[in-house]
């Protein structure tokens, strides 16, 4: 087992993971910018170094000060948390290099799904079911059209190395096809260093579900059950549950089975998530994986009672599964809101600045994650995401009345916060009724609005 881990991350999910260490027995490093001094996971690490200035570049990005901080410290392993250098797979290699155990799948697996087209043609080998087309970079405009006229519109461009809706755009026709292919391609460059786009048929009004699986070190391989994470705003999600209402006993048991198969394929080793799109026929398609912890992990681990964090962690400590696919149990239903300080009534504004008051709601099979404190000023450098509220009940119903309840109770003054945006979709009739799809936050923004 490892003596100490190095955090490479930042707020609610350095937070996590230290508990999680502080659990096993293993000592723990925070690294912290010069804007994240004050954040809590600073304080509850039993050590904590400076690697730079507020800005991610100069910090929670630069390898060199993180590597060198893990070595300072003696750190025999890094945990990436979620973001930053978490799926990237020279860091990974780095870390293999130096002799540091990088907590997460290898820098192969990494590179193989971080390569959106090398992933789709992986997956297809798997026997996965795709959607039409990203076989391919695109290289001309004359190549692009002659594509999504094979396909039929609507189509989607999509960056190779994409994530967060980054270089991704849906395409009606000629004209809007390559207008936007310049400007995803200039998007793509400007996150990910590469400009490769991809495309592909767009799937209208899809579900989104995620699978998450775990691996271990010798081929054994199990999965946790489903994700809906259809609540999106611009391919940002915002609210996740577990299990999602329109999957049953028999589709839950394929998705595994699909889950499973392209883990097992490309000899995965730690947890990881399998994206899939669900079309209104109930047809599913792989989409991409996630090799990291997912923010929305906790919904997965209320309803199976499985620490995912320590699972990573034991896991890359060499470990064995400890469990078999017939020992997971799922109990009742959980639903995450993601609390972001912005400002659902001026376009999502980020919202930044000092907390005067916050209260942490709590009771009954209520779980907050989070960083923030009455005294906290939100630095202005990072991702909005400052607080996971999760509850969990028998059923669907009983879930959400609880998330209506620690929603009315979570307070955080005078920051606007998606806390009341959250409560509004949670209470609209066709998301309580499980009625909704990934264009369901766009119709119900545009409804807010008459």
């Amino acid at each position: 087992m490892f003596s100490k881990i190095l955090i490479a991350n930042r707020g609610e999910i350095a937070i996590r993971i230290i508990r999680a260490c502080k659990e096993l027995g293993i000592k723990t490093v925070a690294v912290f910018s010069e804007g994240d001094k004050n954040c809590l996971h600073v304080e509850f690490a039993d050590e904590a170094i400076c690697i730079g200035k507020p800005t991610p570049q100069e910090s929670y990005l630069n390898i060199s000060n993180i590597i060198s901080a893990a070595e300072v410290t003696d750190s025999d392993a890094i945990h990436p948390g979620y973001g930053f250098l978490a799926e990237n797979p020279h860091f990974a290699e780095i870390c293999e290099s130096c002799g540091i155990k990088f907590i997460g799948p290898t820098s192969e697996n990494i590179k193989l799904m971080g390569d959106k087209i090398k992933a789709k043609e992986s997956m297809r080998k798997a026997g996965l079911p795709l959607i039409p087309g990203g076989e391919e970079g695109i290289k001309t405009k004359e190549e692009v059209l002659k594509m999504a006229k094979k396909m039929g519109y609507p189509v989607m461009l999509k960056a190779k190395a994409g994530g967060g809706g980054r270089g991704m755009r849906v395409c009606h026709s000629d004209v809007r096809l390559i207008g936007a292919l310049m400007t995803a391609q200039s998007e793509a460059k400007a996150a990910f260093g590469d400009s490769t786009i991809y495309l592909e048929k767009y799937i209208e009004n899809p579900r989104h579900i995620e699978v998450q699986i775990i691996a271990d070190n010798y081929g054994n391989v199990v999965h946790l059950g489903e994700r809906d994470c259809s609540i999106q705003r611009r391919h940002q999600k915002l609210i996740e549950e577990s299990p999602s209402p329109v999957v049953n006993t028999k589709m839950r048991k394929k998705l595994g089975e699909y889950a499973i198969r392209g883990a097992k394929h490309i000899k995965y080793t730690s947890a990881g998530t399998m994206e899939f799109l669900m079309d209104t026929k109930g047809n599913i398609y792989f989409m991409e994986m996630n090799t990291r912890i997912q923010v929305e992990h906790p919904v997965t681990e209320a309803i199976t009672g499985i620490d995912l964090v320590k699972m990573q962690i034991l896991l890359a400590a060499g470990e064995k599964l400890n469990i078999k696919q017939d020992d997971i149990k799922f109990d009742g239903a959980a639903i995450e809101c993601r609390i972001n300080a912005e400002d659902p009534d001026n376009n999502f504004i980020p919202s930044c600045g000092l907390i005067e008051f916050s209260y942490i709601p709590g009771g009954k099979d209520v779980r907050i994650d989070t960083h923030i404190y009455s005294g906290y000023k939100i630095p202005p450098f990072y991702d909005s995401l400052i607080a996971k509220l999760i509850t969990k009940g028998e059923n669907r119903e009983e879930a959400l009345n609880r998330m209506n309840r620690a929603l009315d109770e979570f307070l955080i003054e005078p920051i606007k916060t998606t806390i009341p945006f959250c409560k509004r979709v949670i209470n609209d009739p066709d998301f309580k009724r499980g009625n909704y799809n990934t264009s369901f936050l766009n119709k119900f923004l545009e409804g807010e609005k008459e």
